[in-house]
């Protein structure tokens, strides 16, 4: 009788965890097109790459970002250099060069 308690508790975590994670992508994409408009937009975006934990783009027009908004989003750092801004993301800077290849 324990056993079948336990089960239902566990099936019952799993779906809630399951939930969470589909909620989790869905809230990283819709920030990736937040991103993307505080950096100027896709036009202003010339190329990019990630490294580690940055994400570094190469910017037409540096001074249209929003930097601070950007620091908002979760950006622990940002590092700008000419047209460069190098951006500390930690462990999402990977997905977020594979959803900006998805827009672009």
């Amino acid at each position: 009788m324990d056993y079948i308690q336990y089960m239902i508790i566990a099936f019952v975590l799993l779906i809630v965890a399951i939930a969470i994670i589909k909620s989790k992508k869905k809230d990283f994409q819709f920030e990736v097109n937040k991103l993307v408009t505080y950096l100027g937009g896709k036009d202003n975006i010339i190329s990019y790459e990630v490294n580690k934990s940055r994400f570094i783009v190469t910017l037409k027009n540096v001074d249209i970002v929003n930097k601070d908004a950007i620091q908002k989003l979760g950006a622990q750092g940002i590092v700008e250099i000419d047209n460069q801004l190098k951006i500390i993301l930690g462990e999402g800077a990977y997905q977020l060069k594979k959803h900006i290849d998805d827009l672009k």
